[in-house]
């Protein structure tokens, strides 16, 4: 009976989940504490046919300034993505950054993919490029 249970959830759960789907991650490094920014809020967004901006995701960077997974399942669709790191939420209490908000926008176009994309914060700048 365990058997048909276990090749059940294995079967249904290969039916819910896309052939090719990529994954999407991201990382916040701050530069003036040499470290990963913790607790960030950050929303992934995905571009509709209509050129809207539809959430997909939200999360918030964990103690080593990460994002490993956006959902259950971390796969996305090809298309265009928007990442939103919400800064004025940095728990750091000395940190009050000039860039409140940092938004970026990047396109998925491997299926197959693992889409790293970080940003490099410090005080008054802040850098991106697409990580592995």
């Amino acid at each position: 009976m365990k058997t048909k249970a276990l090749s059940l959830a294995l079967v249904l759960g290969a039916m819910a989940a896309p052939a090719h789907a990529a994954e999407i991650s991201t990382h916040v490094l701050d530069l003036s504490r040499g470290a990963g920014g913790q607790s960030v809020p950050v929303t992934l967004s995905k571009r509709d046919a209509d050129g809207r901006w539809v959430q997909v995701g939200a999360a918030a960077t964990d103690a080593n300034g990460r994002v490993r997974r956006f959902d259950t399942s971390g796969s996305f669709e090809t298309g265009v993505y928007r990442l939103q790191f919400d800064m004025s939420a940095y728990p750091d209490a000395s940190s009050k950054p000039f860039f409140p908000e940092i938004t970026l926008t990047f396109r998925v176009t491997d299926a197959d993919g693992h889409y790293h994309v970080p940003v490099v914060v410090s005080p008054f700048g802040y850098s991106t490029y697409r990580g592995n």
